[in-house]
């Protein structure tokens, strides 16, 4: 028992951000990272033509990924 009054503080520190989390923001946040994830996957497929074709350079890949656009 001793151990758990000990380390509840922390534990509440750590969990604290969980408390708003909610089914829908949960598979909302899963969903776009399978998107972006997906995205980087197809961009990383094309060769350097056909990304500089749609404006795109490989440095671009993670922040179009992430940024939908």
């Amino acid at each position: 028992m001793s151990f758990y009054a000990q380390s509840r503080p922390h534990a509440d520190r750590v969990f604290s951000g969980f408390q708003t989390l909610t089914f829908g923001s949960f598979f909302a946040g899963l969903r776009s990272w399978n998107e972006a994830r997906v995205t980087r996957r197809e961009l990383n497929a094309l060769t350097d033509r056909e990304l500089e074709d749609i404006g795109l350079t490989r440095a671009d890949i993670d922040h179009v990924a992430l940024m939908g656009r």
